[in-house]
């Protein structure tokens, strides 16, 4: 099996890693941060992309795939408590063909006779903030958001004022984890945005939620639970966690408990015999979208029968027993009143459309995206054309079609320059995106980065939020990474809102940071293509800052000496080069695209220059490889198939510690075959070579025997 457009794993892996920061990043702004950039249907393309190449390569499946990870990290202001049972997500069905799918998918994994009814319930999905009380002895005694779905934050207090909640419940189970969605209703949601914009003291800067998921969000994950008391929030169930005894056999049956110890669940959740009544109850949801009192993006089944979904268990993130069968986006028509261009982190420049503001959905909008140059020219819109917009997902905006088609006018004038600082805009062969040339002298680009550089997972620096790092830079304190570890704690005693505890505090945890991991320096150093992943396997390959700028210098005289043969194509001879110049980095997972983002970096002068001040300032940490005697000390080990007790990543890291070489391709010098579940060609492959092949749990022994 190949996924499309991927002709080799080199490429697979690199758009892979693409994918899982891209992701990374959304799920963040999502779930985090409560200001989400893209839309639901946009986000779940990347997702079904995502699931398409790790499909087609199973061994290149990443430990930070977005199909084993769940929301987002926690946001550091509260406090963070782990789960007693995983907060899962759930998969989506886009239409009737894919939930039919689920429901055979059910009976196959179950070995169920067509005859065999598979009785579902079905439920508004709605479109609040995932929370998971916790009652022992009939008392609430804790709540947690879903946070990354491992680890949440405690809103125990902030629930306390959330009059759907009840602080004790009757006849309950010893422990019983109540699992809802804490929103707010259209009604009260406007109420607080009319609130909001009357007590503002200036009525152009007045706080406003975009939608009343935001604002249900952002009023429960308050400091102060006396913010969340005043503003109207509710809650609704719709399944459970960790249970000491179960109230029920049916799904249908548990949630009807729940409801009669006084936690409010859907009206609406309904049981249903077979797919065609889904569909039905589907349609009937859908129709009174527009009445519900909140906001809804979907509908969700799930398998009745507890006894069936505890059998079908869960894959990655997800539950095999559920899914949720999302709505269509809805429309409406409005005037486009101009065309902005924003420059990002990394310098791309994206069009944003300013309209004339209309209600989609419940929410009023102002501002929709145009993704790229390509797509204006798509839709060839101009500022005054009437246009239909569309919230996918519910979230955020876009244009899918303009009534004031003119052809004969031509394109919109995309901006050659950067608005912000001028520099040359251009496209890279082949891509979409159009990008700023300025690298660290545009100062969009230089804030971003520099919050970048300091964020959670970079340097991690606390305290230098991006509040804090753009009035630096606006004051010229910090214009570049190095200038961050020059800060004093006499310079920050001298402005306005720092006294001394907080001002020690920040220069305290700067001078925590001068001997960073190397890979969090290199992440950190915001090279285009180069997340989490990549650059801890660079630090891995190269272990120092000094042995990977050796193996960079290398890779560039390489790229300037690769000249065209006679006679031979720009593609082919641009595909050589870069075949040469991945070979030159000879890092495993880094394809064409990452080495010559890489490249293109170390070519920059000015980057060059901001790197080597940065290294006066800190020494990166080497890495030490600890490895120990075992079986396979010393031997060649291909993993195959899909592991379920274990990463990817983290098999290869055991196998390095273990002193084992890892390959990727089954070969007379392999030793041993590890393989998961599906494995196909590499295990018939080893078989035919005579090569010893073990499962998962016999690695696991291997491990285990060497400790």
């Amino acid at each position: 099996m190949t996924a499309p457009d991927d002709p080799d794993p080199a490429a697979a892996a690199a758009e892979l890693a693409s994918l899982a920061a891209e992701i990374a990043r959304h799920n963040a702004l999502y779930h985090a941060q409560d200001a989400p950039e893209i839309s639901d249907a946009d986000y779940d393309a990347l997702v079904r992309r995502n699931a398409e190449l790790e499909a087609a390569f199973p061994d290149l499946v990443r430990a930070d795939s977005p199909s084993r990870l769940i929301g987002a990290a926690p946001s550091g202001h509260l406090a963070k408590v782990a789960h007693a049972r995983p907060m899962l997500s759930l998969d989506n069905a886009f239409s009737d063909e894919e939930v039919a799918e689920f429901v055979a998918r059910v009976r196959r994994f179950l070995s169920l006779p067509e005859s065999e009814p598979v009785a579902l319930t079905a439920e508004p999905k709605i479109d609040g903030l995932s929370c998971s009380l916790r009652y022992e002895e009939g008392v609430l005694v804790q709540a947690l958001t879903r946070g990354d779905g491992q680890t949440g934050e405690n809103v125990t207090a902030n629930v306390a004022t959330i009059g759907d909640i009840p602080q004790r419940i009757e006849d309950a189970p010893a422990v019983f984890e109540i699992r809802g969605e804490v929103y707010m209703d259209k009604a009260d949601f406007a109420a607080l945005n009319a609130r909001l914009l009357a007590e503002a003291v200036d009525p152009e800067k007045a706080r406003q939620f975009a939608n009343p998921r935001n604002a249900a969000a952002g009023s429960l994950r308050q400091k102060d639970a006396a913010i969340t008391a005043a503003r109207p929030l509710r809650f609704l169930a719709h399944g459970w966690g960790e249970a000491s005894a179960v109230p029920g056999d049916t799904q249908a049956a548990v949630m009807a408990a729940i409801a009669g110890w006084g936690v409010p669940v859907s009206d609406r959740l309904t049981r249903v015999d077979d797919v065609a009544d889904a569909l039905a109850q589907y349609r009937a949801i859908e129709a009174a979208r527009a009445d519900l009192p909140f906001d809804i993006d979907g509908v969700v089944y799930k398998l009745d029968r507890l006894d069936w979904q505890r059998r079908l268990g869960q894959v990655g993130r997800a539950p095999r027993w559920a899914i949720a069968h999302k709505f269509p986006a809805q429309k409406a028509q409005t005037t486009l009143r101009a065309i902005d261009i924003q420059v990002g982190r990394t310098g791309k420049l994206t069009p944003v459309a300013r309209l004339e503001p209309v209600t989609v959905g419940g929410v009023v909008v102002t501002n929709a995206t145009l993704h790229n140059a390509d797509e204006i020219g798509r839709l060839n819109v101009w500022p005054g054309d009437r246009v239909i917009l569309q919230r996918a997902g519910d979230v955020i905006p876009q244009i899918v079609e303009n009534l004031s088609r003119d052809e004969a006018r031509g394109a919109w004038p995309f901006p050659a320059a950067c608005p912000e600082c001028g520099s040359a805009a251009e496209r890279e062969i082949g891509e979409v995106d159009i990008r700023c040339t300025g690298g660290l002298i545009c100062p969009a680009q230089r804030v971003e980065r520099l919050r970048h550089f300091a964020s959670r997972h970079a340097l991690d620096i606390e305290g230098l939020g991006i509040t804090n790092v753009e009035s630096f830079f606006r004051d010229g304190l910090i214009q570049s990474p190095a200038d961050i570890f020059r800060l004093t704690k006499e310079t920050l005693l001298a402005r306005e809102r720092w006294a001394e505890v907080s001002a020690g505090n920040l220069i305290d945890a700067i001078d925590a940071k001068r001997a960073p991991p190397l890979d969090r320096f290199l992440f950190a150093l915001g090279i285009r293509h180069v997340g989490e992943i990549t650059a801890r396997d660079l630090a891995r390959r190269y272990v120092s800052m000094r042995g990977l700028a050796v193996m960079i210098r290398h890779a560039l005289a390489i790229r300037r000496r690769t000249a065209p043969a006679p006679a031979e194509t720009d593609r082919k001879f641009e595909i050589r080069r870069q075949k040469a110049v991945v070979a030159a980095l000879d890092t495993p997972g880094i394809g064409p695209e990452v080495a010559e983002a890489i490249l293109d970096f170390a070519a920059e002068a000015h980057n060059r220059a901001v790197v080597f001040d940065l290294l006066r300032q800190v020494a990166p940490q080497d890495v030490v490889h600890e490895t120990r005697a075992s079986p396979v000390t010393g031997k060649t080990v291909v993993f195959t198939g899909r592991l379920e007790t274990l990463s990817r990543d983290e098999a290869k890291a055991q196998a390095d510690a273990l002193g084992a070489k890892v390959a990727s391709a089954v070969s007379g010098k392999t030793d041993l075959v590890v393989v998961g579940a599906d494995a196909g060609a590499k295990r018939r492959k080893a078989e035919e070579l005579g090569i010893t092949v073990i499962d998962e749990a016999g690695w696991a022994d291997i491990v285990a025997r060497a400790h």
